[in-house]
């Protein structure tokens, strides 16, 4: 099993239009589309699953530079850590919204510490 990153997509790139243009070099198992949460909208990158890894090679080698939905596509064998970069974003994203909500305490001395580890309390 070969996972391959897609990266440099058009927003408007679908899932299936992504199995349509790997399926002449071999099976798809799998898509995987990151998505933005707020807008639902594609995030310009994607993870695909192969079962062979010389069809998911042949597929690495013809698209990578191809140009699709006007931007060229950059195909690489996906890396351990590249399949957590979007879960990681999440995270910090959300410890960023906590910082932000801690103006909203009613009281002064009290909000998130920065660090996503609950609340602060200082005396003044």
């Amino acid at each position: 099993m070969k996972s391959l990153f897609v990266g440099n997509m058009s927003f408007q790139t679908t899932e299936s239009e992504l199995r349509e243009l790997f399926a002449p070099f071999g099976q798809v198992t799998r898509v995987h589309m990151a998505m933005d949460r707020e807008t639902g909208r594609a995030r310009g990158f994607a993870f695909i699953e192969m079962p062979n890894d010389a069809e998911a090679a042949a597929a690495m080698t013809a698209l990578d530079g191809k140009e699709v939905g006007g931007r060229n596509l950059k195909v690489n064998e996906a890396r351990a850590a590249d399949a957590t970069v979007f879960r990681m974003k999440i995270t910090v994203s959300r410890r960023a919204s906590r910082a932000n909500r801690a103006g909203s305490y009613p009281f002064p001395w009290v909000g998130w510490d920065g660090r996503g580890q609950g609340p602060r309390r200082t005396l003044l």
